[in-house]
């Protein structure tokens, strides 16, 4: 694609970036096959060719974002299926990273979409404000089909009905490994997992320990800044950033990091684009060090080594979370653990489209999410599994809400077959609290 920037436009770092990007791009339309959105809506302005074009012309021409672009970009999962099947290698997120600061900066919302947007910005990332959310939010659900606005109703949609009590093994701490020590790596815990399901963590950390990792929880860590990111605040998202680099690099300099275990996959994809993100900050050595050490759970759990698993006779439908398969192009390891620890693996058609979570996009665009989420809620169902399982909290809250199913997290069903407790999502009743682990 030929562009057409001015020598001073291309002296800002983010347009010079996105001229890399659109110049990859040979326009030839591979990505709309993949595109969920455009499957639903078939609006050419809704896949990501359409997109690159709106964006091209709003950068080159300097404009302020307008309702049209808005509006489209605004749509887009960040799903980054595009990014699987493109044949010429375009970054799309990238360029889709720098379209949204861009409108942000230029573009004035209505009111309602500032509020809201302000409200996600200032709840979601942090645990303590969300779980207090949460328990309002049970109080108001039951009038929630009295809500006029459709957004208001998907957040009331989305409380849980049961809000986990604080886990204290989320605090700064650090858990011995059993038996040898093989490895010591940082567990991000994470920011909306804490208030809305600590059990993945717990199992993540018995998991590690029982394999021989040292779990190091680092003080000062908190939201990775993909939920502000993705909404175009980033000076929000870089401080939450800054935040986890510095406290991860101060644990690598001290006692020393194998890797940065990352158990939500969303987080996982932001967390190994730290480099990219301060590559002209002052922090940049440092964001480089830690997206380099930065592992989905998965890819640690290959390398520590799953003991075999006898037949369990449970039969898994895998869903595969858009950040994984396409955002770290993680496909295979989380059905070899599953299968290697005895469980019988299927997955559903058409299993590289996104449920509709991304993030905070099933608050934001709840129409086309509803309709993304029901279509992936119908081709797992199809394979007639006894449970579903993900690897992101983001897309088992999502699916969950559709299906009678049990919906658990990969490591969940990992740890249970190792020794740990039964996912309490497979518990009749719930079962017993799990035990703080020490």
């Amino acid at each position: 694609m030929q562009t057409s920037f001015t020598p001073e436009q291309l002296k800002d770092p983010a347009t010079q970036r996105s001229n890399e990007v659109l110049r990859t791009c040979v326009h030839c339309g591979f990505c709309t096959a993949t595109c969920p959105t455009y499957a639903i809506l078939g609006d050419e302005l809704d896949s990501p060719r359409g997109r690159i074009y709106l964006i091209k012309d709003m950068l080159e021409k300097g404009r302020p974002a307008d309702e049209k672009t808005v509006k489209h970009i605004d749509r887009c999962l960040s799903c980054l299926a595009c990014m699987t099947t493109c044949p010429s290698g375009v970054h799309y997120m990238h360029l889709l990273d720098h379209a949204r600061d861009y409108i942000e900066r230029t573009y004035k919302r209505p009111l309602s979409d500032r509020a809201l947007r302000w409200v996600l910005a200032r709840i979601l990332p942090y645990p303590t404000r969300f779980r207090l959310a949460l328990l309002g939010g049970k109080i108001v659900r039951p009038f929630a089909r009295l809500m006029p606005d459709a957004r208001l109703r998907a957040m009331l949609d989305m409380v849980p009905k049961r809000i986990p009590p604080v886990s204290r093994n989320d605090d700064p701490q650090v858990f011995a490994p059993e038996g040898e020590k093989r490895m010591r790596v940082a567990l991000m815990t994470g920011c909306a997992q804490r208030a809305l399901n600590t059990d993945i963590n717990d199992a993540t950390i018995r998991l590690l320990r029982r394999l021989g990792a040292e779990v190091v929880i680092v003080e000062g860590q908190g939201c990775c800044g993909a939920l502000t990111h993705h909404m175009g605040k980033s000076s929000d998202s870089h401080a939450s950033a800054a935040q986890n680099i510095r406290a991860w690099n101060r644990e690598m300099q001290g006692a020393g990091l194998d890797a940065i275990v990352i158990n939500t996959s969303g987080c996982g994809t932001t967390v190994k684009d730290y480099g990219h993100m301060f590559r002209n900050d002052p922090l940049a050595k440092e964001a480089e060090s830690v997206a380099a050490i930065a592992m989905d759970v998965s890819e640690v759990l290959i390398k520590l080594g799953l003991p075999q698993g006898d037949r369990k006779g449970l039969k898994v439908a895998y869903h595969a979370a858009c950040s994984l398969q396409h955002g770290q192009q993680i496909k295979t390891y989380p059905k070899d653990l599953l299968r290697r620890a005895g469980f019988e693996v299927v997955e559903p058609k058409d299993s590289h489209l996104c449920c509709g979570s991304a993030g905070t996009y099933n608050l934001m665009q709840p129409e086309i999410s509803g309709q993304l989420k029901a279509r992936k809620v119908q081709t797992l169902e199809a394979k007639t599994p006894d449970v579903i399982a993900a690897g992101n909290i983001g897309c088992m809250m999502q699916i969950g809400s559709g299906t009678k199913l049990p919906v658990v997290h990969t490591v969940e069903l990992l740890d249970w077959a190792t020794g740990g407790p039964m996912p309490r999502g497979l518990r009749v009743d719930g079962g017993a609290e799990v035990p703080v682990l020490r």
